[in-house]
C-alpha cells in the first residue's frame, strides 16, 4: 500500500518530504517511546506517535521507517522538519487520536 492511499482517510497533512507519498509501507507501529520503536519497529512501517521532537527523525531513519504520523494535530518545530527533509523522512500530522488513526489504518490494510 502507498502512503498516498491513506492521506484522505486519515486526514493527513504532509509536513516534510511530500514527494514520498508515493512510497509503499508494510504496516504501522504505534508507540510514544523511542526505545520501544527502536526495539520493535520494522523497516518499511509507518510510525504513529504524538512525539514531535528532533529525535523522532533519527529513530525513523535508523529503523528504515516509511514515515511518521503525528496525532492530535501536533506539529513538529522547524528544526525537526528540516532534519526530516534532509534525511528523507516523511512527516504527516492528523487531527485524529492515536486510537482513531491506528484503527482507521488497520481497517484500510485489513479490510
Amino acid at each position: 500500500m502507498k502512503i498516498e492511499d491513506i492521506i484522505k482517510p486519515l486526514s493527513l497533512e504532509v509536513k516534510s518530504c511530500n514527494q514520498n507519498i508515493e512510497n509503499s509501507f508494510s504496516g504501522a507501529y504505534v508507540s510514544d517511546l523511542l526505545s520501544d520503536v527502536m526495539a520493535k519497529g520494522n523497516d518499511g512501517e509507518l510510525w504513529i506517535t504524538l512525539q514531535t521532537h528532533l529525535n523522532i527523525v533519527a529513530v525513523a531513519s535508523v529503523k528504515g521507517l516509511s514515515g511518521i504520523i503525528i496525532v492530535n494535530s501536533r506539529c513538529p518545530d522547524e528544526e525537526t522538519l528540516k532534519r526530516a527533509e534532509k534525511e528523507g523522512i516523511l512527516i504527516a500530522i492528523t487531527p485524529l487520536s492515536c486510537f482513531e488513526a491506528a484503527g482507521r489504518l488497520y481497517k484500510i490494510i485489513n479490510g
